[in-house]
Order: structure tokens, then C-alpha cells, then sequence
């Protein structure tokens, strides 16, 4: 058949076959032109068809967090502007203050390699990889999602087809969710002022960074001068980067628990259908939208409620004794009290972008119990000092517990007890590891005394 005797219906077959064929040819525009005969829009097709074959640029799994970091990046650096020289001197004196007064607050040893003054950017470069791992899992799940609604929906006799366009399906959605993360990754570099704000470790080991660039908005209203919000704020940072490097185990601890409630994550199929009822493809902000307001996540299950709560135990545990560490290493700040306070709202409440965050993973970072469990540290701070309390990160089988958090005085009456000698009250733990490591049956009753025969009665 010649070029000119095909119809519309024939030119749409040819880009579908274009597309599957993974050739990246560039699409005629004439040929777009004849697909006014299918009320189909050339220019709109032309766009979708130049997405969907980028889709096939992307990885294997059909997610391309290379445009998840070209967007982040594109929003950071919007403003053009860079990190000054006079910046980055002020930020150095006070970082350079900051790990001297940090001596005094802390057992924990100082970081390997200096803090650095960052721009927007350099942030989403080098917390991006964190973002991708904890992502990854809800970015399958709506992928997975896509393309099982396509397969139920489809009738019997296209379901050959349906399985060929599986994996078109998959890189759709990964790429809609990989757009929407860049998003929100590159608005939230516009409002942290360290990489430690968000409070999950961000940043490479035992690295400390500030951006300047937001600290503008960080101390607006509060009334206080620019070196004491600085020396604060690199106090802060470096206690943060000092602990993680220390507790070399909590840094898999924090993102392993976060990944685990991420994987209970799914996609709500009857929201999505009923959205790909009534989508139009000439209005794509609908699906933004839903995708960004958290519409097709469904309710928390109990698992993912009991994660929840674990995680956000243990971010709180972190939290807190960062805000003791911090409030004891600038009491000689006039304005500490103040910033302080202004760190908590802040840390309670977030941000647009942290909101949006929580909107599209549907987890929120946001720790309910930091007054708790700070008050808990100030406690075991003042009961066994600074070197005792810090030891508590040595293990995680010493780290506090929720219950600690609720009764910071059995926890004190432990840590006393031990730095008298005393040996701590065994428990069925303790009995059962011993026959374990004795090779004995670890269900099995404890051996008591043994029995003595009694002594024979005379004849």
C-alpha cells in the first residue's frame, strides 16, 4: 500500500509501531498531521509520543530518576544564585566555634572531614540517592498499579497486546512519579537550612553542610542577629553529623525502617480508575494533581500505623538528644532559648514542600515525640553525665526504647545501677540466651538444684 492511500487509523498504528520498535526515530510532522482524521490533536500526540520514548530512555525498572534529578536541580537553581565568599567565611568561623563548644557537650569525637556551605543544588545532588532509595518502592508500586488496572480492564481478546504495552505502562507511571519527586525534592531545597533539618540522615557519613541561601527565611521575625543564628545552626548540624558518624549502625537503622514501611505502600486501584474515567488527556494537571495530593494512596494499614509509630520513636530519640546536645553547647548564646523554640515549631510542622513529601510517599518525617524524648536525655544527662549518656549509642541494644521515652526514670535507675557495678536483674532473655550459647534447648525450663536422694531410714 502507498504512503498516501493509508489512513489515519494506519499512520496511529505506525507511531505505536515506531515506539515499541525502540528505534528513537523522530516523528513526521506531516504524519501527525493526517491523524486530524481520529480527532486526535498532532501537536498534543507529538509530545505524549517524545515522553513516552524518553520513558524508554530510563531504566530497567521503568523509572528515570535521571529526570527526578534534572527537575530538583532545574527548581534549585532557579534563582541563579551561589554560595558568596563572605558566606562561606562567616559559616567557617562558626562551624569552627561550633565543634570547640561541641567538646564540651559531647563525648562524641568531632567529623573527619571539615563541614562544607552548600548551594541548593549541591543539597539535591548529594541527598538524591537517599530520596531515590526510600522513593523506589511507592514508585513500583504505582507502576505496578498502571498496569494492572490496564490488564483488568482490557477485553479477553486484547490481552496479548496488553501484556506488550506491560512495560510501557510501568515506565508511565515511574516517570509521572520519578516528575512529581523532582518536584518536591527541589521545592524542599529551598526551604532546609542544613542537611540534617529533615532529621533522616540526607547526607553522605560524617558530612555536615549548611546552605545559606535559606537562611533568610529561617530567621524572619524572629529578631536575631545573623552570627547567632549561624553559630546555632552549625551547632546543631555538627552534633546531628556527629552522632551518625559515631553510631555508624544508625544510619541503616533509620533508612532500613523507613524502607520497610514504604513497601506497605500501594496504589488505591479504584481511585485510579475511577481518575481514568474522567482523565483528559489535553488537562495532564488533574493527574498531577492527584498524584501530588496523595489521592490514590489509600489509608494506612495497622502494619504500616505500627511502623509509623516505631519510626517515628526513633527519629524522635534522635531529635531529642540532638536538642540537648545543641541547648548545652550554646548556653552562652543570648538568643539560644529563642532559636530553639523556633526550631521546634519548625521541626513540628514543616514546610509546603515536607507536606507535599508526606502527600506523595504518604510518610511524614515529622516526629510527635521530641519534647518527650528530649526531656528523657536531659534526664539521663543529669543523673549519669554527658560520657555515660553518649555510650548509649555504642550498640543498639542500648539505645532507649519507646518505654524509656515514657519513663525516663527506669531508665535512669539502669544506667545508676550499672555505674555502681550492679549487675542488672536477669530476665527470661538472659535465661534463654544462656542455654542457647550452653547448646541446650532455649524453650526449655531453666535447670534448677539438683535433687538430693534422702538419706536411707534404718531397718
Amino acid at each position: 500500500m502507498a504512503d498516501d492511500d493509508r489512513s489515519p487509523e494506519d499512520e496511529f498504528q505506525e507511531l505505536i509501531r515506531q515506539l515499541f520498535g525502540g528505534s528513537g526515530a523522530q516523528f513526521d510532522p506531516e504524519q501527525l498531521e493526517k491523524l486530524t482524521g481520529m480527532n486526535i490533536d498532532p501537536a498534543m500526540m507529538q509530545t505524549v509520543m517524545r515522553h513516552l520514548q524518553g520513558a524508554f530512555a530510563g531504566s530497567d525498572d521503568g523509572i528515570s530518576w535521571d529526570a527526578t534529578k534534572r527537575q530538583a536541580l532545574h527548581i534549585a537553581n532557579q534563582d541563579g544564585l551561589g554560595v558568596t565568599a563572605g558566606q562561606r567565611t562567616d559559616l567557617d568561623q562558626a562551624f569552627s566555634l561550633a565543634t570547640l563548644w561541641l567538646s564540651e557537650a559531647t563525648s562524641i569525637s568531632d567529623l573527619a572531614q571539615p563541614p562544607q556551605t552548600i548551594t541548593r543544588g549541591g543539597w539535591v545532588e548529594a541527598t538524591l540517592p537517599v530520596w531515590q532509595e526510600l522513593a523506589a518502592p511507592v514508585a513500583t508500586s504505582m507502576a505496578d498499579a498502571m498496569t494492572s488496572a490496564l490488564s483488568e480492564q482490557a477485553p479477553e481478546d486484547m490481552q496479548g497486546m496488553i501484556q506488550g504495552a506491560g512495560r510501557l505502562m510501568r515506565m508511565v507511571g515511574g516517570s509521572l512519579f520519578a516528575a512529581q519527586l523532582g518536584q518536591v525534592v527541589g521545592d524542599l531545597s529551598k526551604e532546609v537550612v542544613s542537611g540534617g533539618d529533615v532529621g533522616i540522615p540526607l547526607m553522605p557519613d560524617g558530612e555536615a553542610a549548611i546552605l545559606p541561601q535559606n537562611f533568610a527565611d529561617f530567621g524572619r521575625d524572629l529578631e536575631v542577629p545573623d552570627d547567632q543564628l549561624a553559630l546555632y545552626a552549625a551547632t546543631r548540624e555538627l552534633a546531628h553529623a556527629r552522632l551518625f558518624r559515631h553510631a555508624k549502625w544508625l544510619r541503616l537503622h533509620v533508612i532500613s525502617q523507613v524502607t520497610d514501611y514504604a513497601r506497605g505502600v500501594h496504589v488505591d486501584t479504584d481511585a485510579l480508575e475511577a481518575l481514568a474515567e474522567r482523565f483528559d488527556p489535553s488537562e495532564p494537571e488533574e493527574l498531577r494533581r492527584a498524584i501530588e495530593s496523595g489521592a490514590l494512596l489509600p489509608p494506612k494499614s495497622e502494619a504500616q500505623l505500627t511502623a509509623l509509630g516505631r519510626l517515628e520513636n526513633l527519629l524522635a530519640t534522635i531529635e531529642g538528644w540532638v536538642d540537648v546536645v545543641t541547648e548545652d553547647a550554646t548556653s552562652r548564646l543570648p538568643s539560644a532559648a529563642r532559636i530553639s523554640e523556633a526550631v521546634r515549631r519548625r521541626r513540628a510542622v514543616g514546610g509546603p514542600a515536607e507536606r507535599a513529601l508526606g502527600s506523595l510517599v504518604g510518610l511524614e518525617l515529622r516526629p510527635r515525640r521530641m519534647r518527650e524524648a528530649a526531656a528523657m536525655w536531659r534526664a539521663v544527662t543529669d543523673a549519669v553525665g554527658v560520657a555515660a549518656r553518649d555510650a548509649l549509642w555504642d550498640y543498639p541494644d542500648l539505645m532507649p526504647t519507646s518505654e524509656d521515652i515514657d519513663d525516663p526514670a527506669a531508665l535512669v535507675a539502669r544506667l545508676e545501677a550499672r555505674a555502681r557495678g550492679e549487675k542488672p536483674t536477669r530476665d527470661d532473655m538472659d535465661d534463654a540466651l544462656e542455654r542457647l550459647l550452653a547448646g541446650e534447648d532455649p524453650g526449655a525450663e531453666p535447670a534448677g538444684e539438683p535433687d538430693v536422694p534422702e538419706d536411707p531410714k534404718p531397718v
